[in-house]
């Protein structure tokens, strides 16, 4: 089966990480969003691969060249960007003629019984339930399980199954012709043309489809989502071991992932921090977080924090002979 992995958008709401790389190639449990992506894809079996390339394009190219050089692997450039029904509408040629096709976003990943849902008969879109189904495509089942309305985003939402970004078509064919159709009648939701209409396009012309729960559901577009993501993923068996490099001076509290020829000394690491290849921590206390390759820590204390490739941050370093009844407030 072929993969289809939109990957063109810009990450505003990861700002500022994302005016360098897009944002799925920001780091989390040791590896980038998309690498997460690809290694699950590959496990399952899949072992051709379309990237929908838009915003910083060519540095996704370099990333999935370099890291995985025996891919089967073809990229799609989207230009204008118009949304995910139009990045699929670009890449339509890719899929047209395939006989099952699985689309994952770019920078999703998900929890899920990746083999269950490949072996479908019928397309499966995944689905989570969630508190505020305003912000999401949202899908409306029928009394005989099969899908029977999918919206972008509804101002009333009549079901709280929302879309998670992954999606297993049976009839690419169809599909293709459907996200024709939407670009053809010039049909947008919020100023965009969405897979949801090109999907519920073929609901009305009677393909069937049913619904697929995920276990967890993380859209990487947000810090707070990306940290959880993180430590989500540090939690699983493979992070939960003590056999770290010996750092002199400091303790390291599991889960952690620890890159390359990292430096680390007189610091407390952990629990769920990832730290990338080469980066240099100095008398730093760090927590909950997610440091870039190449970056330089000294004298800091950090806790739920991104920080980005190539940074340094430097805090203070005092020393005190404080005597009795003393008190030093240094907050303000």
């Amino acid at each position: 089966m072929k993969a289809i992995i939109p990957v063109a958008g810009m990450g505003a709401r990861l700002r500022p990480h994302t005016h360098t790389q897009p944002k799925s190639l920001v780091p989390i449990a040791g590896k980038a969003i998309l690498g997460h992506i690809i290694e699950r894809l590959q496990e399952a079996g899949i072992k051709q691969f379309v990237f929908v390339v838009g915003y910083l394009g060519e540095k996704i190219m370099h990333y999935v060249q370099k890291k995985y050089p025996d891919l089967e692997m073809e990229f799609i450039v989207q230009q204008p960007r118009e949304g995910l029904g139009h990045a699929l509408w670009t890449a339509r040629e890719t899929f047209r003629n395939e006989k099952e096709v699985l689309i994952q976003l770019g920078d999703t990943i998900v929890d899920v019984n990746m083999e269950a849902i490949l072996a479908s008969d019928q397309t499966v879109l995944a689905v989570k339930k969630v508190k505020v189904p305003t912000l999401f495509g949202i899908t409306e089942v029928g009394p005989d399980a099969h899908i029977t309305k999918v919206v972008e985003k509804p101002k009333i939402p009549k079901s709280n199954l929302a879309l998670v970004g992954l999606y297993k078509i049976n009839n690419p064919k169809g599909l293709a012709e459907a996200l024709e159709y939407i670009i053809a009648q010039d049909i947008r939701t919020q100023n965009e043309y969405h897979l949801t209409d090109a999907l519920m396009h073929m609901i009305q012309n009677g393909e069937p489809m049913l619904t697929y729960d995920v276990d967890n559901w993380f859209d990487c577009g947000r810090k707070e989502t990306l940290l959880h993501a993180n430590a989500t993923l540090l939690n699983r068996p493979e992070f939960k071991h003590t056999d770290y490099p010996e750092f002199p001076n400091t303790i390291i509290i599991p889960p952690v992932s620890i890159g390359k020829d990292a430096q680390i000394s007189n610091s407390i690491i952990g629990p769920n921090v990832a730290i990338g290849e080469r980066a240099i921590l100095n008398y730093t206390i760090v927590r909950d977080s997610i440091i870039g390759g190449y970056s330089e820590l000294a004298y800091a204390v950090l806790q739920e924090s991104l920080v980005g490739s190539d940074s340094a941050l430097k805090g203070q370093s005092q020393r005190l002979n404080i005597g009795d009844s003393t008190e030093i407030d240094f907050s303000s």
